[in-house]
């Protein structure tokens, strides 16, 4: 069966360069990606669309635009329209269109794309987009959105929570596959970020692909010393990422980022002293076969 990606940009953030290098020090990142007068480093909010011959999924939504302008401004979204919405349809899609979203964690910067833009003067919730699809989210996962640690519960969105659950078309999950998506799709799992976070990896013809997510937000943290300030369990993060890249190396396989400003899809290199890098980066992928 033939499969073809697409990298889709949702609304671009900029956000503080240390809390998103956890303790690295800034003569360190800076290199990496230079940051504004602010601190800030820009950040992409990017999700992957897959189609195959009957059915449409959509690997996560982005930030989004539901914010109003004071958190807009807080949380360094950069664009006031739904830019998700406009990347799919240059894609040649509508989200009407989708049949599956798969979430990888439901922190507003991976789901809030799921809900309508801010309007002035609206008082009922936002309305949650993607009309037909059903929505894959750990069972792992889902619990701490109902339930967050007061270290993490601003990063969710009681709103979407409550729309998901009322749609009849939340699916949650707690194993290496699901009916839904098939065999073709293997599923990872990892606490060192949030407790459930769902890593989907897709056969590809040259060498599987894995949607990073937030274990592994762009080519910096590949490195397996990086991580984030927002990440609950840093050590254990570490060790796994430091599993799924040895897994990646072993079968030629690549990383989809959903933060890199820069690059979408790469593969994973170690050298000889066991160093972790990437190879191969794309700025963007436009409907090549998996």
């Amino acid at each position: 069966m033939e499969r073809r990606i697409w990298s889709i940009e949702g609304n671009h953030q900029k956000l503080d360069g240390g809390a998103m290098f956890g303790n690295a020090p800034r003569a360190l990142w800076e290199r990496w990606t230079p940051p504004d007068e602010r601190n800030r480093i820009d950040l992409a909010c990017r999700c992957l669309l897959v189609r195959e011959p009957n059915r449409i999924i959509l690997f996560e939504a982005g930030i989004g635009a539901f914010f109003a302008p004071a958190l807009r401004d807080r949380y360094g979204i950069l664009e006031e329209h739904h830019v998700l919405l406009d990347s799919l349809a240059a894609a040649g899609v509508t989200h009407e269109d989708i049949d599956i979203v798969v979430l990888s964690h439901l922190h507003f910067d991976h789901a809030g794309g799921l809900l309508s833009a801010w309007e002035a003067g609206r008082t009922s919730p936002p309305e949650l987009l993607f009309p037909k699809a059903r929505f894959l989210v750990s069972r792992a996962g889902w619990a701490r959105a109902q339930h967050p640690h007061p270290r993490d519960r601003a990063s969710f969105i009681p709103e979407l929570n409550a729309a998901l659950e009322a749609s009849g078309r939340l699916e949650l999950v707690d194993g290496e596959s699901s009916p839904t998506l098939g065999p073709d799709y293997r599923l990872h799992y990892s606490d060192g970020h949030t407790p459930g976070l769902m890593l989907t990896e897709i056969k590809g013809s040259k060498g599987p692909i894995v949607f990073g997510s937030d274990l592994v937000p762009g080519r910096p943290w590949v490195h397996t010393s990086i991580s984030m300030g927002y990440d609950r369990f840093p050590e254990l993060l570490l060790d796994e990422k430091r599993a799924l890249l040895d897994g990646l190396v072993a079968r030629r396989g690549r990383l989809f980022f959903t933060h890199d400003a820069e690059c979408a899809l790469a593969y994973v290199t170690k050298d000889e002293s066991g160093r972790y890098g990437s190879t191969g980066g794309k700025a963007r992928v436009d409907g090549v076969v998996a």
